[in-house]
């Protein structure tokens, strides 16, 4: 057992040093300056620490102005996918609908389908729309594609909830707003913590469907702007470390933030 254990922990911790390695790389880069990089390499141990590369990344670089878009766009589409999830799910669990298994499979479904062949079809739709190239379109396709997955976990969440709760809440006279508003979805926030959490990184980490239905530098989300940081700073290693260590800065905060409520959410629906 003892070997076991050893043979385990030593695996584990080497994969997590590999895990961790380009992190570590992506940190020291960020904080070196140009002329050290280019005198001792990119691998090199650094001597020296400069934060210039984040300064012209925020600012020259348009990472501020990024990271605005990237919040416009990612709070609504969270919102909005949750608020609108939540209400299926609460109908298509709690009641007696009509073809409410075939509807549960076809937004399952929706999700199975690659991304990459809605592509033509979505941009232009958003152009027929009138909505192309606006940050609209891409909250728009960003709860559209979110909602069947969304649904489909919270309809499986709630169908857990004890019907006498509701039942209970009709003999006090509340109404079908009122059950859904003070009983169901309150009791429903692990689920909707661990899916804000989710839904908040896989928007704000979003690349395919920005540059899809977005044309103009000036509204692009962080992700996509870094591709433009790229070409801007082609050798100025730090600057772009230094936009990828922003980037990544919402999407951390959210989840330690939410991480309490994110493992008890999965734990939750484990044992369910």
């Amino acid at each position: 057992m003892r070997t076991r254990t050893f043979g385990f922990h030593l695996v584990a911790g080497g994969l997590a040093v590999l895990w961790l390695l380009p992190i570590l790389l992506v940190l020291t880069t960020s904080v070196r300056s140009f002329s050290d990089i280019a005198s001792n390499g990119l691998g090199a141990l650094p001597s020296s620490f400069s934060l210039d590369g984040f300064g012209q990344a925020w600012g020259e670089g348009g990472g501020g102005h990024a990271m605005l878009n990237s919040l416009l766009v990612t709070i609504p589409t969270v919102f909005l996918a949750l608020l609108l999830s939540s209400a299926a799910a609460f109908a298509l669990s709690r009641y007696e609908i009509p073809f409410r298994r075939t509807i549960i499979l076809v937004m399952l479904a929706g999700n199975l389908l690659p991304p990459q062949i809605l592509l033509v079809p979505v941009a232009k739709l958003a152009e027929l729309l009138g909505i192309y190239d606006t940050l609209t379109a891409l909250i728009v396709v960003q709860v559209g594609f979110g909602l069947g997955f969304y649904t489909f976990v919270l309809q499986g969440f709630m169908r857990s909830i004890p019907g006498e709760i509701q039942q209970a809440a009709l003999i006090d006279g509340a109404g079908v707003a009122q059950i859904f508003w003070r009983i169901i979805l309150p009791m429903t926030r692990p689920a909707l913590a661990a899916l804000g959490a989710l839904a908040f990184t896989w928007t704000f980490n979003d690349l395919l469907w920005s540059i899809t239905v977005l044309r103009t530098g000036t509204v692009m989300p962080v992700t996509p702007a870094l591709l433009g940081l790229q070409g801007q700073y082609v050798s100025n290693w730090n600057v772009i470390a230094a936009g990828s260590v922003i980037a990544a800065v919402p999407t951390v905060a959210v989840f330690l933030r939410f991480q309490k409520h994110f493992i008890s959410g999965l734990a939750i629906g484990a044992i369910k």
